[in-house]
């Protein structure tokens, strides 16, 4: 698609803008799916999960090696010694249902069956920070609008560019908020799926 806004001298940075932070919020979509527990063992499901290291929230996959040897099971290998009670009782405060266990170098984290119930919740919880992203993408949207609203009220533009251009952010908008609802539907099938 052509993109009308690029070819308006004043528009060519908010139309990147507005690119730009949707699809920063759609990546971000993403990764909250990633971090999502199905069942199965995953590293990116610890990718939520700060530690305080020395005074700094620092990402475990950060702070050492994590890896996924069974379908069950996921291991952290520390690379401070020191920071294995630290990790060890950030994953088991973390609100994400798993209980670590450590010998004081490695630090295993079964992940078990999840039961109905608790699919059901998290598909809830997906479906919430689904709603957050797509309101995300609507106040970009928003903000998109009244740099066009400006740029024709500084008589930057035309009417009728004022009028393409606000057009051409509605259908970006329902591009991407598509795109993370496709995102969602696959995730749900995906936790949905004993």
């Amino acid at each position: 698609m052509a993109s009308a806004m690029a070819n308006i001298e004043a528009l060519k940075a908010t139309h990147q803008e507005l690119k730009t932070r949707m699809e920063k919020s759609v990546e971000d979509f993403r990764a909250n799916l990633l971090s999502a527990r199905t069942g199965r063992a995953n590293v990116h499901m610890l990718d939520q999960i700060r530690v305080d290291y020395y005074g700094t929230d620092t990402p475990i996959a950060q702070m050492g090696q994590v890896s996924t040897p069974e379908p069950t099971l996921i291991l952290v290998s520390p690379y401070d010694l020191g920071m294995v009670s630290a990790i060890e009782k950030a994953i088991r405060t973390s609100g994400t249902g798993l209980n670590p266990m450590s010998d004081g170098k490695i630090i295993r984290v079964p992940v078990p069956p999840m039961t109905e119930e608790r699919r059901k919740d998290v598909v809830k919880q997906l479906n919430k920070t689904l709603e957050d992203h797509k309101t995300a993408i609507r106040s970009i949207r928003r903000d998109g609008n009244d740099q066009i609203k400006k740029a024709a009220k500084d008589k930057l533009i035309s009417a009728d560019d004022e009028k393409r251009a606000s057009e051409e952010v509605q259908q970006l908008t329902d591009a991407e908020i598509k795109r993370i609802e496709e995102l969602f539907k696959a995730k749900e099938k995906e936790v949905m799926t004993v």
